[in-house]
């Protein structure tokens, strides 16, 4: 039988991470204001956002501590829609 990993980041690809995250924060200019990066505050892309995070170890840590945030505010705001029905 096999064990599923409690891990949030487990199996998650990069790039899915990131477009969760500009989706969340409706685009790159509010992502950048979370983030101060230069890859997300000067003429960001997805494409060049993932080149710079792939090689960039502290930046891509900041990204993926902040999508676990953003997970645990969707899980509040699923209960709270679900305490107000």
């Amino acid at each position: 039988m096999e064990q599923k990993s409690k891990d949030p980041l487990h199996g998650k690809r990069l790039d899915a991470i990131l477009e969760e995250l500009v989706d969340y924060y409706h685009g790159f200019e509010e992502l950048g204001k979370q983030i101060n990066i230069k890859c997300f505050t000067d003429d960001p892309s997805i494409n060049s956002s993932l080149k710079f995070l792939r090689k960039t170890d502290w930046a891509r840590a900041k990204v993926e501590s902040l999508y676990l945030y953003v997970l645990r505010q969707k899980k509040k705001e699923a209960r709270n829609k679900e305490d107000r029905s």
